[in-house]
């Protein structure tokens, strides 16, 4: 999945076996440090892998960090299911009703719009204003300008009946 150019087609670039293998080392030291992270996707009949969901700290420089971040990444396979969607809104009611989180967001280079439409379906909202050139691409990358999108705690409580007020862990 990380290796493949169509996956990978709104990062930087695909990931080898040794940088993937990387990444789920870091997945798995960030959930025994923090116990929240990046969960991995199965479809539960045939169990077979779909990709990964879950939150991710946002760190790096920008007007609306340090955030938590939710994010997805699929198999090819396994886009148009509503999978990302599924598992995102059990991974945003985890965030706020388990760990307090506030506010959750989600970012995007501002050309992927299979991911704007799963924010978008989460109940996310975007301002334009918030929009951002990501510190961590060059400067004329074609994926620098990013959308930024937003969901609050308070926001998900009231549309779902209950009383806001979460706090930050």
């Amino acid at each position: 999945m990380n290796a493949d150019p169509i996956v990978m087609e709104y990062l930087p670039a695909p990931l080898s076996a040794d940088e993937s293998n990387a990444f789920v080392d870091r997945i798995e030291r960030h959930f025994d440090e923090l116990g929240w992270g990046l969960w991995a996707v199965e479809v539960r009949a045939t169990e077979s892998f779909v990709g990964y969901v879950g939150l991710w700290p946002a760190t790096f420089a920008a007007h609306f960090t340090p955030a938590v971040e939710v994010g997805w990444r699929l198999a090819q396979a396994y886009w148009n299911h509503g999978y990302a969607t599924e598992a995102a809104k059990v991974v945003l009611n985890d965030g706020f009703d388990r760990l307090g989180f506030d506010e959750i967001v989600s970012f995007t280079a501002v050309a992927n719009a299979r991911s704007q439409r799963v924010m978008q379906k989460l109940g996310m909202t975007h301002d334009p204003h918030d929009d951002f050139d990501h510190p961590n691409l060059p400067a004329g990358h074609r994926l620098q300008r990013h959308v930024l999108y937003r969901v609050t705690g308070g926001v998900r409580s009231r549309e779902a009946g209950r009383r806001p007020g979460l706090t930050n862990v």
